[in-house]
């Protein structure tokens, strides 16, 4: 068990990110009192993507390859579909994403962020949610797709869209609490 205020988040993103997917969490994480890093593939400042154009730029504390999983309670993959899509490609990126999962610690992804959870094999006999574009994706990979604000199966968070924002940081919050997940292997 873990107190929220006790608890450090990392939030792994990079250019194209959606604008509201990483400033909500991280937000409202801090203000329940979490340290929060943020982690771009080059460790520097990246850009939003807002609705049909870039965003507001979100500051980085570190590069993707440098963070290590032992100093996290949880991980946090923020959708757009430009981040996801390259993070998911990246070596660094998926080795930490399957860091988090081995460890058993949460790990909470929205929108199109899931794709990371796809390439990462982690879906495979599990209940999960999506964007809908990205629904065939998620069942392919051998998950129960459910159309959900929020769904958790065994420490591992997603959610659809931006309206969904408030369930899902309310449900990281409730899932750093609970603690560690000792999860089969997907």
């Amino acid at each position: 068990m873990t107190a929220i205020s006790q608890s450090k988040i990392l939030i792994i993103a990079t250019n194209g990110f959606e604008q509201s997917e990483l400033e909500v969490p991280r937000d409202k994480l801090r203000e329940a009192g979490v340290s929060v890093t943020i982690a771009s593939l080059d460790g520097k400042t990246i850009k939003g993507w807002k609705h049909t154009d870039w965003g507001r730029a979100a500051d980085v504390d570190m590069a993707i390859k440098d963070a290590r999983e032992s100093d996290y309670t949880a991980l946090v993959i923020p959708g757009g579909v430009m981040n996801p899509d390259k993070l998911r490609v990246d070596e660094d990126a998926m080795k930490l994403v399957k860091a988090f999962l081995a460890a058993g610690k949460m790990v909470a992804a929205v929108c199109h962020g899931p794709w990371l959870l796809v390439q990462a094999d982690a879906l495979k006999g599990r209940q999960a949610t999506s964007y809908k574009s990205i629904r065939k994706d998620v069942e392919n990979a051998g998950a129960t797709w459910v159309d959900r604000e929020v769904v958790v199966d065994n420490g591992i968070i997603t959610s659809r869209n931006p309206d969904d924002l408030p369930a899902f940081v309310s449900k990281i919050i409730e899932e750093v609490e609970e603690g560690r997940h000792y999860r089969r292997a997907a």
